[in-house]
Order: C-alpha cells, then structure tokens, then sequence
C-alpha cells in the first residue's frame, strides 16, 4: 500500500482538496497521512478523509522519512514558507526525506519558477492526482 503524506498549513484548504481527490480516486489502495503545521490545517485534511493526522515540527519530520510520497504546496521545502509556520527544520526534513515529492507550483514567499504556465488550482490538482496515480501503479 502507497502511504503518502499530505502537507499543509494555515487552514489546510489546499491539503483538504487534494486528499479528497485522492481518496475519490484511489479510495483504500493508498494510506493518507495529514501532516499539518498547525492543528486547523491538520483537523481540516482529517475530515477530507485522511486515515492518520499528526501536527507540528515534530511530527512532520518524523513522518516524511515514513513515506513513499510527499505532497503540497511548493512552500512546504521553504524555510519560513506558508508566512512562516514551516521551519527551517521542517523543509529541510521534507527536502531531504528520500519520498518523491510531487508538489503544487503554489507560494506566497515571491519566488517565480519559470518554465511554468499558470493554471487554475482545480487544474493543478487534477495533475498531481495523475502524477501521484502513475507513481502508485509503477
């Protein structure tokens, strides 16, 4: 069984959409993990349907070493990222865990990654659920 750890913060919108998506597309074949920089972020993806939740630095560099994919927003690889709720110690664990990361091009910190078109965030998810169903059936 894939896990795959699902990282957000704030209001955990974003984690929410994609968890949903996952599960309606995946539904049990996957383990859902939802990581949250706060316990709001975390509590929302909850009721998206992930199967564990944890919050906090701890919690988020302990369990990305306990996967096989990551995903999210862009910022969560971003000390200080998401108006500073990630720590440098979160997005250095994410970064170097050995999980694929599959993230959503989506930040508030003004860093511009070229190369990309812009596109709406319903688009986008729809896109990480390919990539992240191509990893799951290799």
């Amino acid at each position: 069984m894939l896990k795959i750890a699902v990282i957000d913060g704030q209001g955990g919108g974003i984690g929410s959409l994609i968890i949903k998506r996952l599960k309606e597309e995946l539904g049990d074949r996957i383990e859902i993990i939802a990581l949250g920089t706060n316990s709001t972020a975390t509590t929302a993806m909850m009721k998206a349907r992930a199967n564990k939740g944890a919050t906090g630095e701890n919690a988020i560099r302990w369990n990305t070493g306990r996967v096989e994919v990551i995903t999210g927003p862009l910022s969560i690889i971003l000390a200080n990222g998401m108006m500073g709720e990630l720590t440098a110690p979160m997005a250095e664990a994410i970064a170097t865990s050995p999980a694929k990361k599959i993230l959503l091009p989506l930040n508030q910190e003004d860093i511009e990654v070229l190369g990309l078109a812009r596109e709406p965030l319903p688009h986008l998810i729809e896109k990480l659920i390919e990539r992240i169903k191509e990893v799951a059936y290799v």
